[in-house]
């Protein structure tokens, strides 16, 4: 090898062992790919404020939504991966739409690093703060006594939102008519609005129901949430398996430094170990996440096999 050559190569092995060991040293870019006011918006908020004070470094949040979550996820796929710009990763576009559209922009385990899984959260069957319906068993009733009369809302084709549904369609044999949104939060102002009648929205429906703005009926989990005890789960109300859960996490584009994603990992660990995080996340309706990178791809690559079957029940699928 040319001298020259070999000591420009070592000046740039040099300069990014440097860059590294700096890291971070400039501010860093959250791609959500949703509208603010979500589920994986507001989890984004809720990690990047103590993750950049950890860093030393800002940390904004950057909205690319549409397409069910992939437009956001292709952006962050595509960007160098140098650990400055990150993707608050959601069950949707890096579970679910892989098996949903006829062609993604990106390959959901080859495209991305996971770093730190953040947290999961249920959804819940909530109605308008004016609806007559005041159980689960009354809205149900109601349903089953007008078939194909009752719409419900969700951030889209095979959102959490809509494969809850689904699963309460299948177990109760109710007929409701799927109204698809651009993201949570235009569905969330139209239910509030009563422009729809009901939704099975993830947590960031609570702000609305401790308003009177919506009314928490059920829970799609095993146990009752944290964030509403006295709402119960659709077992306790004889309707057995609905249960759905939107999950959270930061990832990076393949090939990022490892050094990166061990420190990013090691800050969310540490975050999630303090009281403040336990009790945001507790009011938030959310789980406490944590772990390796290993257990966060791990844990992709299981819920990825999980919803091939849960997308093909639903009949969902995009062109």
């Amino acid at each position: 090898m040319n001298s020259r050559i070999w000591f420009a190569v070592v000046l740039f092995a040099a300069a990014a062992a440097h860059a590294q060991q700096d890291y971070p040293n400039q501010p860093i870019k959250l791609i959500v790919p949703w509208p603010p006011g979500g589920g994986v918006d507001t989890s984004a908020r809720i990690i990047s404020q103590p993750l950049s004070v950890r860093l030393g470094q800002n940390i904004l949040i950057d909205n690319r939504p549409g397409a069910g979550g992939n437009i956001g996820t292709e952006v962050a796929a595509r960007s160098r991966p140098d650990g400055y710009t990150l993707l608050m990763a959601s069950s949707s576009p890096n579970a679910i739409n892989i098996h949903l559209y006829a062609r993604l922009g990106f390959d959901p385990v080859k495209d991305f690093a996971p770093i730190a899984y953040f947290t999961a959260v249920p959804n819940i069957l909530v109605v308008p703060g004016n609806s007559p319906h005041d159980s689960a068993q009354d809205l149900l009733a109601h349903i089953k006594a007008n078939p194909g009369k009752v719409n419900y809302g969700s951030g889209g084709v095979g959102s959490s939102q809509h494969l809850a549904a689904s699963m309460l369609i299948a177990a109760t044999g109710a007929s409701i008519v799927h109204v698809p949104y651009k993201g949570t939060s235009p569905a969330e102002a139209d239910l509030v609005a009563g422009h729809i009648s009901m939704m099975l929205d993830t947590t960031a429906c609570l702000p609305f129901v401790s308003s009177g703005r919506m009314k928490a009926l059920a829970v799609a989990s095993k146990a009752r949430n944290t964030a509403l005890p006295n709402v119960p789960t659709f077992d306790e109300l004889g309707v057995p398996g609905v249960y759905s859960s939107a999950w959270y996490g930061i990832m990076a584009p393949a090939g990022v430094p490892a050094e990166v994603v061990k420190r990013i990992n090691a800050e969310v660990n540490a975050i999630l170990k303090t009281p403040e995080m336990q009790k945001r996340l507790a009011d938030f309706g959310g789980e406490i996440g944590g772990g390796s990178p290993e257990d966060f791809a791990k844990f992709n690559l299981a819920e990825i096999a999980r919803y091939a079957g849960v997308v093909k029940a639903s009949g969902a699928k995009v062109e």
